[in-house]
């Protein structure tokens, strides 16, 4: 069984880890004075959106820990293939409707993008490993 402390616990770590990525791009920005049109406004627009799916997929994932052995494989399939589906869904709003296309919009979508999908599948092996033991 996961505990409460357990779920609030990396869902600080989400916010501590967001803050982090969102003050290192205000760095590259302003104090490197790197001229590549970073919007800080769509950085916390990304970053807030890639956090909600992130805590939508570990809130799922942790729902699926409390129960039997046999469904915890269907909530991590469900937790997993929403996120994918969700952040294809942004991709394409982003991308295609918003029309972010400049070279430091999209390369602000990969790095955030890729970075909290590592944190969320590091969480999710985490957890697994140490349940297994």
């Amino acid at each position: 069984m996961i505990s409460l402390n357990l779920i609030r616990k990396y869902i600080f770590q989400l916010l501590v880890f967001n803050i982090l990525l969102l003050s290192t791009l205000y760095f590259l920005s302003s104090v490197l004075n790197l001229n590549l049109s970073l919007n800080l406004n769509e950085a916390f627009i990304l970053s807030t959106v890639f956090s909600g799916i992130s805590l939508i997929t570990l809130l799922i994932f942790f729902m699926g820990q409390s129960k039997e052995p046999d469904s915890q494989t269907l909530y991590i399939l469900v937790a997993v293939s929403l996120k994918f589906l969700l952040e294809i869904v942004f991709a394409l709003i982003w991308l295609i409707v918003v029309k972010k296309t400049a070279l430091s919009s999209v390369l602000m979508f990969f790095v955030l993008y890729l970075t909290l999908t590592l944190f969320t599948i590091f969480v999710i092996l985490k957890t697994l490993k140490n349940k297994v033991l």
